[in-house]
């Protein structure tokens, strides 16, 4: 039976999930959600005894129906291979009374290639399923790891070019050598003047922007995305979660039926996004603890019920998670509303010019799943050290945000329900931030002094990402004001303007 998506924003034409993988965003201005949440067919205990490879089937199977098995086996076996570090691509490591989930084993050492592996074959395969005549143009914003993991992706998959734009001084240093040392002939890099969420706003513009649509076709070119808006990314994400669980049943860590929590450093909400459809399609979780650094806008509308941007926009040590507009929250709106579009839609508008919107309190009980708090930048801190000194287990920064409202939450609520929590990237992408919380006499040294210091003591191999770039050759230099992000565009496409 075919699952249909169709957008947040109006009551337009249901789309297959190859069509809506290709658009990435509803012509609306909406996102792509399945009209269901489908319901597992395999049991927990049949799938615990699964490999992530054969699991990530049963999962995107059901949500991604029009893809013949034959399709989707190949997508998954190409994306979930020998690029990733260890047999079983998302281990659990019990760490003082909490499973961390390690996503962050993959080609770019951050969750986002767990997803990111698998888009370049499902938006191909998408494009042959469909006709599609044009060369696909990924454009995508990035606050750090979307735009390694989408440039390592698509580096040189015919077809396709890919343009990413990142905030030039909010990123860490590793992850902006890791973008601007990419290879490819098909990828274009560009530092922003400004912050993640302007970089966020300016590809959204040009996706609506309709000329520019005629122009690039007429040009043999079609716009795509690689941001966590395109449901080729959130569906692979949902994966790990079930795959989790079912781990945990299989080492006898929990018993069939129990319940979990789970808890998610968050900044554009499609990581907790996926867990809440887990929950929905079966997977026994109790709570989703959405976390927060400072800039902690969902901590705030989870309490109040309002969302607000308008406020100071904070760098912080977890960059990732820097962003005022979490895009995917749409989703959970949409959903809140008894998926109702033009609710949907005037609290987006609402969004968009007053940079506000406030849920109605039938929505906000529709939300109790999720529960949020945040966590400081000392506290953060003081997480990674405090972690280290008693299991000596290393936790980057996100990571740490996530664990600092793990220790919140058991506190404020006596909820001592297993938990596991997200570990969204590798310490070697942050090592100054972490070295520097275990201990200050550390950041006098060098970038890469730091990297060798931290595999002795945290007694971990330097992953292959990071000892790619030590001695890579700068390869895109480009920076621009977000208000040229468009010729920019025009010019890497060679499109006269």
């Amino acid at each position: 039976m075919n699952l249909f998506y169709r957008s947040t924003r109006s009551k337009s034409e249901l789309v297959k999930a190859s069509q809506a993988i290709l658009r990435g965003l509803a012509e609306d201005g909406g996102l792509y959600v399945p009209e269901y949440v489908p319901t597992l067919d395999k049991s927990l205990e049949e799938l615990s005894q699964m490999s992530y490879q054969e699991t990530a089937y049963e999962v995107m199977k059901l949500f991604l129906t029009d893809f013949t098995e034959d399709e989707l086996k190949s997508c998954i076996n190409k994306a979930y291979d020998s690029k990733f570090d260890t047999e079983v691509i998302a281990p659990l490591v019990e760490a003082d009374g909490a499973y961390y989930l390690e996503l962050f084993h993959g080609a770019t050492i951050a969750f986002k290639d767990m997803a990111l592996s698998i888009l370049p074959h499902l938006l191909i395969t998408s494009a042959k399923k469909n006709h599609v005549k044009n060369e696909i143009v990924i454009l995508t914003a990035t606050s750090g790891d979307t735009g390694k993991a989408a440039l390592a992706g698509f580096a040189d998959v015919e077809g396709t070019r890919i343009i990413v734009f990142y905030p030039k001084n909010g990123v860490s240093p590793i992850q902006e050598k890791q973008m601007v040392t990419q290879k490819g002939k098909n990828t274009f890099v560009v530092g922003i003047t400004g912050n993640f969420d302007d970089a966020q706003t300016g590809v959204k513009k040009l996706f609506g922007d309709k000329e520019l649509v005629k122009v690039m076709d007429t040009a043999g070119f079609q716009f795509s995305s690689a941001n966590s808006i395109n449901i080729g990314r959130l569906i692979p994400q949902v994966v790990y979660y079930v795959y989790a669980y079912g781990q945990l049943l299989k080492e006898n860590k929990i018993e069939k039926g129990e319940k979990i929590n789970i808890v998610v450093p968050t900044g554009n909400f499609g990581n907790i996004l996926a867990a809440y459809f887990a929950k929905n399609m079966g997977v026994p979780i109790a709570k989703l603890i959405c976390a927060s650094n400072e800039n902690k806008v969902l901590y705030d509308f989870f309490e109040t019920g309002v969302y607000d941007r308008n406020r100071d926009f904070v760098l912080t040590s977890s960059p990732s998670m820097d962003i005022l507009i979490s895009s995917n929250l749409e989703r959970l709106i949409y959903l809140s509303t008894g998926c109702d579009p033009d609710k949907n839609a005037a609290f987006m508008k609402s969004l968009s010019r007053e940079g506000k919107y406030q849920i109605t309190p039938d929505m906000k009980d529709n939300m109790t799943d999720f529960c949020g708090n945040f966590a400081s930048e000392q506290e953060t801190a003081d997480t990674i050290k405090a972690l280290y000194e008693k299991t000596g287990y290393v936790i980057d920064t996100h990571t740490a945000v996530a664990a600092a409202v793990l220790n919140k939450y058991r506190s404020a609520t006596n909820d001592h329900t297993k938990v596991v929590v997200a570990s969204t990237a590798s310490p070697f992408k942050f090592t100054r931030s972490v070295m520097n919380a275990i201990d200050h006499k550390y950041d006098a040294m060098g970038d890469f002094e730091l990297v060798d210091t931290l595999s002795k003591l945290a007694n971990v191999k330097v992953p292959n990402a990071i000892e790619e770039i030590r001695t890579a050759p700068v390869l895109h230099d480009t920076v621009c004001e977000k208000e040229d992000m468009k010729s920019i565009v025009m010019k890497f496409l060679e499109i006269e303007e």
